[in-house]
């Protein structure tokens, strides 16, 4: 059994044929998903389509992008929303300073809230980070001493040495469909070095289909390509992968019913 760890199954290019889509992931031998929340008013769906779907857990969170929008936004209501037997995990949060659609500050404060609610709640916190590994790091690493909290970097693009930090800290890391393109040569390096308990895979669906199905919408099904690339590259055999990254995920998400 594979985990998409990482999906948005109510963005368009998904949301149109949702049970489709589920159907077509589960045949692929996809036996959860995580429905990621990016702003507030996604919650109730995300929250939904987990209720309605056995197999189909969701997080609650506001993405870097959405920071702005939810400046204001009270811990209490974010902590609340964790209560939900449904929600396994927190965000996604983060930093992103290649687009920079929030106030850099903004984030952080978000991002640090976001991370105070994990503590408190043993929920782990999904983290989006681009352009930002100097900053992610050093709010990892204060937070960290404020005391321990699990945490995953999703749709790791970032340097080896960051990775090797975060693999220091405590955090898990998620690969996309990213490490099958062509010029992703420093990153199927740096993948290949992940201890294997540290490691999950994701879709970021529908964003970033792998090869060979770039050009398309991104479909959790597509998960199977990416872990078959995955345990080429670390030259280990795609069930052994399928059961070491299932592994990784419901220890890591331990209220999930699996």
């Amino acid at each position: 059994m594979l985990i998409d760890s990482h999906c948005h199954l109510e963005y368009k290019g998904v949301v149109e044929d949702q049970a489709g889509v589920l159907s077509r992931a589960r045949e692929a031998g996809v036996g959860a998903f995580l429905n990621i929340s990016t702003k507030q008013s996604e919650w109730d769906q995300v929250v939904a389509t987990a209720m309605r779907e056995t197999d189909v857990f969701a997080s609650v969170g506001i993405h870097p992008h959405e920071a702005d929008g939810h400046a204001d936004l009270n811990r209490n209501v974010l902590l609340a929303a964790t209560s939900n037997p449904h929600v396994i995990a927190i965000g996604e949060t983060g930093l992103d300073y290649f687009y920079e659609h929030s106030n850099r500050e903004t984030q952080a404060n978000l991002f640090r809230m976001h991370i105070d609610v994990a503590r408190e709640t043993g929920l782990p916190v999904i983290i989006h980070t681009r352009d930002a590994e100097r900053d992610t790091l050093q709010i990892l690493t204060e937070e960290m001493e404020k005391g321990a909290f699990p945490a995953l970097i999703h749709c790791f693009t970032a340097s080896a040495e960051f990775g090797q930090k975060c693999v220091e800290l405590g955090l898990t890391i998620s690969i996309s469909g990213i490490v099958t393109f062509k010029n992703a040569k420093d990153l199927q390096a740096a993948v290949a070095k992940i201890p294997e308990d540290r490691l999950l895979v994701e879709t970021d669906s529908p964003f970033l289909a792998p090869v060979p199905h770039r050009g398309r919408p991104c479909e959790p099904a597509f998960v199977a390509d990416t872990a078959r690339f995955v345990a080429q590259l670390r030259g280990v055999e795609p069930e052994h992968l399928a059961e070491q990254t299932t592994a990784n995920f419901i220890r890591l998400f331990s209220k999930a019913a699996l």
